[in-house]
């Protein structure tokens, strides 16, 4: 990945919360990708640059993101859960809307997936696929950025209150064990 002066640098697995706040950035991204190359392309033939761009935004959105979602919902979220907070009925609340963001999204998500991966195999898509596609594009970015403020400024910092250092450990090996990697 190349470097950007001035960009702060990923987080890693000894901070969990910073790993997955990182990881909403790369969600925005291939979100604005799909986007960008949707309304580009308008259905019609890719070009290089184009297809390779889609075919691995729908790949991280197929393979890497629902390692995400496990991770906060395996792993965050019922350490917070069972640690309950000061902020009670609220702090659960916030929870179960992300879950179901979570499920909204991955319905979301697997249609985008096969509107894209109909378009990558013939070549073009029609003109009520791509108002689909579009459509359920700018329904996810909406969703994502209210989810990932909610998550960003209020359960990971929430986390970072209630959860002791050995259950944020904890919170990471799971996640690098999803990716097939031992801490």
């Amino acid at each position: 990945m190349p470097i950007a002066i001035g960009q702060k640098p990923e987080s890693d697995f000894r901070n969990p919360l910073g790993l997955l706040s990182d990881c909403h950035r790369r969600i925005e991204r291939f979100l604005n990708v799909l986007l960008t190359v949707a309304r580009q392309a308008n259905g019609n033939g890719l070009d290089k640059e184009q297809h390779q761009a889609l075919e691995v935004a729908l790949r991280y959105f197929r393979e890497a993101a629902p390692k995400h979602t496990r991770d906060e919902e395996e792993s965050l979220f019922p350490r917070i859960r069972a640690q309950g907070s000061t902020d009670g009925d609220a702090a659960l609340a916030l929870l179960d809307t992300l879950h179901a963001d979570h499920k909204s999204a991955g319905r979301s998500h697997k249609e985008v997936d096969e509107l894209g991966c109909r378009w990558l195999t013939d070549g073009q898509l029609p003109a009520a696929d791509v108002r689909l596609l579009t459509s359920l594009l700018e329904s996810l970015r909406e969703t994502y950025q209210h989810h990932i403020a909610i998550e960003d400024s209020q359960v990971f910092p929430l986390a970072e209150r209630i959860l002791d250092r050995a259950e944020l450990e904890a919170v990471a090996r799971e996640m690098a064990a999803r990716r097939g990697l031992i801490l």
